[in-house]
């Protein structure tokens, strides 16, 4: 198995190699123009016969490798999101640059047969994927896939965050200003991984957590509780006065005292303001919690097109590492959260960290075996610019990864040593299952084929004999080495109840022996 994580580690380091090296050798050019191809536009025609702009002719071919869906092996093809303009100048440039990671595509293609989609998902939004193929707009036509909301970007990109959004709901945001301010705190969600904690405190005269439950505290990021907390946030509605200077109190208070349980990320943190303006600077505040350190990041987004109170909301974000930004619409939304993941990135940038991720086994679509979807992990790393210009300020290009069938990862376990009650298993740094006997995953009612919409299963849930997590939380803490524990094992068909010694051995491969660095 470690040999198998090694060569998919060295494919994507390849790509990281070749992409760096690409950009550094070049210059951005605003009137470039560069005909690429566009992965929704390919092979499609107008009404008199001719090829589309950026839909040149671009040969498919099925093949059984992947799933016999039409392929390109020998080039990759883009993909723009539907509110990006095609030849925007940075993305035009960056599709230019990164058009030579083509060779690498197909160089690790042939060194190992196994591997299936590579791709390169670039901080100016575009999605480099090979082999080349053809993607389909839903019935509306709209693609809202954006490769920096997946996992494995945000996990690659950034290091783990604590992160209390903080959301005006003062009478002045009424409105457009509140459904605009909703969106943007869903598009942070979007933004965080398993790796993140976070909640949300709306506030007037008074604070109102949105989740009441959950008051003083903070809470992994998966998907569950992302779900859950936009559910609450229809809820919201605005009146009163805002008192900021009570929610900066709180979230300061709450990013402190979870800091010090050693329960979060221990890593960044950060505080998210949405409002429509700041009466004042509030240095008072940060001088009593957050300087001279300033280890909590302040991001400000000001909500609505006046601008009467932008240069308080400049200057909080500015003087605590953070960056501001103004949200005029709900198409501004997106492109607008994403600036911050380039301030939180530039840490791993400037100190040139490329730490490979794995991500948890997730469902991919595109491929299907004959119970459906089939189960996956994806090993990324980040891409950093090396032009001399933009070294010092930390500039993140993307993020590169490949695909892996879990099932890729059962062939590597040797069953033959493990004895006839032996069996291996492998999770992530936050105890999900990537591999094991016991996983059982949800199918579709009156089918056979698996639920699409599969999400994580901690260890806990299948090693029930671990009562008190010891094995799972050895593992999290990668502590390695043999331990064993008694349980409790039916026999004789479950007439009878006996207590056994089982054994574990914890190994950590080599090419996941990094850890969470501070940024």
């Amino acid at each position: 198995m470690e040999e198998m994580f090694h060569k998919k580690s060295e494919a994507v380091r390849r790509l990281v190699e070749a992409a760096e090296e690409a950009h550094l050798k070049h210059e951005f050019d605003a009137d470039l123009q560069y005909e690429y191809f566009n992965a929704v536009l390919i092979n499609e025609r107008d009404k008199d016969g001719n090829f589309l702009e950026l839909g040149k002719e671009f040969i498919l071919a099925p093949n059984d490798h992947f799933n016999n869906l039409p392929v390109n092996i020998s080039l990759s093809d883009v993909q723009v999101p539907t509110n990006m303009y095609n030849k925007d100048p940075a993305i035009v440039n960056g599709v230019y640059w990164s058009e030579s990671l083509n060779k690498v595509f197909v160089d690790n293609f042939d060194r190992d047969p196994s591997l299936i989609w590579q791709y390169f998902g670039s901080a100016k939004g575009f999605f480099r994927q090979y082999p080349g193929i053809k993607w389909e707009p839903d019935e509306n036509g709209v693609i809202a896939f954006d490769c920096r909301n997946r996992k494995w970007y945000i996990q690659a990109a950034t290091s783990p965050k604590d992160v209390v959004i903080l959301v005006d709901v003062s009478g002045s945001m009424k409105g457009l200003r509140l459904t605009i301010a909703k969106q943007t705190v869903s598009s942070i969600l979007d933004t965080l991984g398993d790796d993140d904690f976070f909640n949300i405190i709306a506030y007037n005269e008074e604070l109102h957590y949105v989740e009441p439950c959950l008051n003083g505290t903070l809470v992994q990021a998966d998907r569950t509780n992302k779900e859950h907390f936009r559910e609450h946030l229809d809820k919201l509605f605005a009146k009163g006065i805002g008192m900021l200077d009570i929610a900066l109190n709180e979230a300061f208070s709450i990013l402190s005292d979870f800091n010090h349980t050693g329960q979060g990320s221990i890593c960044s943190q950060a505080i998210m303001l949405i409002t429509d303006g700041a009466v004042d600077t509030y240095d008072t505040i940060f001088a009593k919690y957050n300087w001279p350190d300033r280890k909590v990041r302040i991001f400000t987004y000001l909500i609505g097109r006046e601008a009467a109170f932008a240069d308080n909301l400049k200057w909080m974000a500015c003087a605590n590492k953070g960056f501001f930004t103004q949200i005029s619409t709900l198409a501004d939304v997106q492109e607008n959260v994403m600036e911050y993941l380039h301030v939180l990135s530039r840490p791993k940038v400037i100190d040139q960290e490329h730490d490979v991720v794995w991500t948890e086994a997730y469902i991919d679509s595109t491929l299907t075996d004959d119970q459906g979807p089939v189960l996956m992990t994806t090993v990324a790393m980040p891409v950093f610019s090396k032009q001399n210009e933009t070294r010092s300020k930390g500039i993140l290009l993307g993020v590169v990864g490949t695909d892996v069938p879990v099932k890729e990862l059962l062939k590597t376990i040797p069953k033959y040593k493990l004895g006839i009650h032996g069996y291996a298993f492998a999770i992530t740094n936050n105890g999900y299952i990537l591999t094991h006997p016991e996983l059982r995953l949800l199918y579709e009612e009156g089918k056979k084929r698996r639920k699409p919409n599969y999400s994580s299963v901690d260890l806990s849930e299948v090693e029930w004999e671990d009562r008190d997590d010891v094995l799972r939380n050895a593992m999290v803490n990668r502590k390695t080495g043999k331990f064993s524990m008694e349980v409790k094992k039916t026999v004789d068909k479950g007439f009878r109840c006996g207590a056994l010694q089982r054994s574990w051995e914890i190994l950590l491969p080599r090419e996941c022996n990094h850890r969470r660095r501070p940024a």
